[in-house]
This record gives structure tokens, sequence and C-alpha cells, in this order.
């Protein structure tokens, strides 16, 4: 049995049972379990993937990004989803470092393939919609293929997926996910959610962040419910589809929930489908959680990471959500608890590290023996994220990651930034925190000392930082400064830094 399994049993149960809306066509459990066999035989016979291989996929969301997830599941590969809003110089790194077989892409994306294939000749590539290089594209491909003709020795406990999340030295870390943790995550979010296969589920966020992927989507379609998804977030397409197409049940950040309820049709759209809102990503403003009661809708809190798949601590639909600002208890199929940096756990009340412990928790990270030492000990996972917990098991996240920017939802380490900025002939040292944004939650900002005799401008800096990253991880304002907050050892200490930035309207630690 491997998790494509699930599909394929729904699809015997209940074979024209709608599995995923897009764009205003249906494909049914049956036509879902067929393009799956012919995906999986396409990339075994045209390309050679066998068990292990790495199938990379830079996409927007649509059906087929969970065709290839479980074909990959059926073949025992792993998926690698690329998140398309990185640089080019950050998709290239995390292809050479998994060693990607295959990448296959929409057309949208398709000025990248030059830049790519010269850096990565071996790869072969497959497109969307359009003939990446010459070669068929996934549609001829699997026209050309039956849904038998493939060797099937995939298991629960063979990975699936490698996630790919910033990381604190500056390079980005694989998490390896395997099959089972999609299976046990899956029943925490239908524990979450009370999901059921009569349920409704509208998918807007990204299917590159295991958010979008794995808090309800993989879920619903796991348990034979309906997916509709958008191939990205627009706050007139989703609000249309909340009154037009009754979803139960959605996933949004803090970034989509003010931007929904900042929209002039908020207060007029039919929200009375919806049974609860999944909210995550990053500690949410009570204020917006405000907004989405307000209108009748519940709102259920979410913890957890790409390590964890990401499903660990949760309110539950029916459960207590009188605790504002809680992060609600441990999943139902994975410990969490509250430990002190001697690794004891701490008592009531007493802050300290989430560390997880469970079937959903990442294998590895790809070929980092070191990073996979520093964050699992004897199974647990130590997240860097400091909470309490009340007398009643019940979580409070008080603060993240160390140093970790969230901007709408991304994730943006400053080491990462840092390490683009250093580059700069003209920078001597730099520190990146992030500032609270009201529409974005953070934001990041850079401060800069130059180098002796350096005139370097802060939009030249901005241009060279956007080169190399992601626009959204490029700071919004760099501060030129003289000297930065240190530790005796001389390391830079973010914590004080934020505390200067926030208190200072000049942002001048010069003084």
């Amino acid at each position: 049995m491997n998790l494509s399994t699930l599909i394929e049993r729904n699809a015997a149960f209940a074979p024209n049972k709608p599995a995923i809306n897009f764009e205003g066509a249906t494909l049914s459990y049956a036509d879902l379990d067929g393009r799956i066999g012919r995906a999986a035989s396409a990339l075994q016979t045209a390309f050679g993937v066998k068990r292990g291989d790495r199938v990379a996929l830079l996409s927007l969301n649509r059906p087929d990004y969970l065709v290839l997830l479980y074909a990959c599941a059926r073949l025992g590969a792993i998926l690698v989803p690329l998140n398309w809003r990185l640089a080019v110089s950050e998709q290239l790194f995390i292809l050479s470092d998994v060693g990607a077989k295959v990448l296959v892409l929409e057309q949208a994306f398709e000025a990248v393939l030059p830049i790519l294939l010269e850096a990565l000749p071996e790869i072969a590539t497959v497109g969307f919609g359009f003939a990446s290089c010459g070669a068929c594209t996934w549609e001829g491909l699997l026209d050309q293929t039956h849904g038998d003709s493939y060797d099937l020795c995939a298991q629960l406990a063979d990975p699936l997926l490698i996630v790919y999340t910033s990381g604190t030295t500056g390079r980005p870390k694989g998490a390896v996910l395997r099959q089972e943790a999609l299976l046990w995550n899956g029943v925490m979010s239908q524990h979450m959610h009370a999901l059921t296969s009569d349920d409704h589920v509208l998918t807007v966020l990204p299917l590159f962040h295991v958010g979008g992927l794995n808090i309800q989507t993989t879920p619903a379609l796991q348990l034979g419910a309906t997916v509709t998804i958008h191939s990205r977030f627009t706050t007139e397409a989703t609000l249309a589809s909340v009154e037009d197409d009754r979803p139960t049940l959605t996933v949004l950040v803090p970034a989509t929930i003010q931007a929904l309820t900042d929209h002039l049709r908020w207060s007029s759209t039919d929200l009375s489908s919806l049974k609860a809102v999944s909210v995550g990503s990053t500690t949410v403003p009570q204020y917006l959680v405000d907004r989405l009661v307000a209108r009748c809708v519940p709102v259920l809190q979410v913890y957890g990471s790409t390590e964890t798949s990401p499903i660990a601590i949760y309110t539950r639909l029916g459960g207590d959500l009188s605790r504002k600002g809680s992060t609600g208890l441990p999943g139902l199929c994975c410990e969490a608890v509250v430990m002190d940096d001697a690794g004891n756990e701490t008592p009531a009340g007493t802050p300290g590290e989430i560390v997880v412990r469970g079937p959903n928790v990442l294998q590895e990270y790809w070929r980092n023996l070191p990073a996979t030492c520093e964050a699992l000990h004897d199974g647990w996972y130590r997240t860097g994220d400091i909470a309490r917990r009340d007398a009643d098991g019940y979580f409070w996240v008080q603060d993240r990651k160390k140093n970790l920017i969230i901007s709408g939802g991304e994730n943006i380490y400053p080491a990462e930034v840092e390490r683009v900025l250093l580059e700069h002939p003209d920078v001597a040292e730099c520190a990146v925190i992030g500032r609270p944004d009201p529409q974005w939650d953070e934001v990041p900002v850079a401060y800069v000392i130059r180098r002796p005799g350096a005139q370097i401008e802060a939009g030249t800096l901005v241009a060279h930082v956007q080169s190399h990253l992601a626009r959204f991880k490029a700071p919004r304002e760099i501060i030129f400064t003289e000297v930065l907050p240190r530790t005796a050892l001389g390391k830079v200490q973010h914590a004080v830094l934020r505390k200067l930035d926030s208190r200072s309207e000049e942002h001048d630690l010069n003084d």
C-alpha cells in the first residue's frame, strides 16, 4: 500500500464523485485515479523515474500538481515542489542540491528554462501546456501512456516530499517527508476539521507550501471529499468562489484575511457555507480573527512547520475556541511539549521551546546531517519556537523561530538576506530584522555598515538583493549605521536590534 492507494479506493467507492474543480472543469475520482496512473507510467517510461528519484515541479496551483504528487507516491519517487516566487538562482540551488531527474513546469515560467538548462543540462524537462525544449507536452505524454504500465513497489515508509525551507545558515534545507507523514497529517486534519467526504475544500494558498498542500487539500482527497483549486489567491476570485461554489472549509493566512476583510464585498458576501476557516503560518492578530467571527465563521488555529507536515497543534471544530490567542492542543497523532534548554518539560505557565514527536515529523534534511542532528533529538523535532502551556495543556506561542520573519505567509530568514548583502563589495557588516507591517504582518529591513569610503545608496542594495533572491525577501528599507548591537562574543543581537528599531522613529543607532 502507498498513499495513492487512498485515491484508488475512493475512486472504487464513488467513481463519479467530484474530486477536483479547477477553472470550470471537474475531475471525478475515477478521472483523478486514471490520470495518476497515466502520470506514473509517463514518468517511468519517458524519463526512467524509479523509486527514490526526485521530480521537481514549478507551477501555479493546478490539478496536475496533485496528480504528480500521487504519481510519485505510486512509484516511490519524491516530489520537489519549487516556490515560484524564488529567484532563479535559488531555484537552481534547490534543483542542484536535490539532484532532480525531471523538472515539470508550466508555461508561465518558460523563461527560466534556458538558465536552468545551461546550469543543469542533465535534467529532463516537460511542460504543462507547451513543449519545453522541443520535447513532448505533459498532455502529450499522458495521451501516449496507459495507467498500468509501471512497476509498483512503493510503500508508506518511502519518502514522498522534499520541501525546501530557508536555512538559518543562509542556504535552504530540504525537509524530507515520508508518505506516512502525509497519511497521519491527514488523520489529524480530519480530527481538527471534523472533515468528511461530504466536505468541500477551497484551496487558494500555494501548493508549494505544506500549508496549502496538507492542512486541508490532501486530507480532503484522501478522505473522498471535493477540492476546488485556484491557481493563486486573488481577493475577488476567493470571495466569488465562497459565494458561488459553497465550500465548507478553507485555509487562510493573515495577509489573505486582511485582503478579504478589507474588500468592499466582504460585508455582503454570503459566507454561510463555511463551517470553519483555519488560520496559521504565523501568530494571527486577534482583530483579524474577530473579523471572521463577527461574520459567524468559526476560526481554527493550527501550529506547525514544514518539518511537521505541517499539522502539530490545533484547535478543533466543536472544541474549546474560547481561549483567545491559544493555538490549541497537541494533535491526535503526535506529541508536543514545551521543554527547557536541558531537555526537561517545563511546568504549566513556564515558557520553553516547542518540541514535536510523531509520524508526521520529517525523516531528515536532505543530505544535511549536521542540520538533521541539530533539529532531531531522540525523535523530538526542536522547533525553536517559544511557547507556554496552561494547566489544561493548551499552547500559547510567544515567539517564533529565532530571527525568523514571516511576511504574507512566506518565511524569510535574515541570514539568507544578510549573505547576499555581504556579497556586495561596499557592505562591511549588516543585520536584517522583521518590522511589523499592517498588511504583511512583517517586512524585512536591513541595517548596513558601509565599507570605509563607500557611497553605496539604499536603492542599489535593494536591487542587488532582488537580483539574487525573491522580491519579497528584499529589505523594504535600508538603514545605514556605524554600529550594530553585539554580544560579548561579537554576535549581532537581532532581538536587541528589533527593540531599538521599534523605539526609534528615525531608526538611527549611531546616537
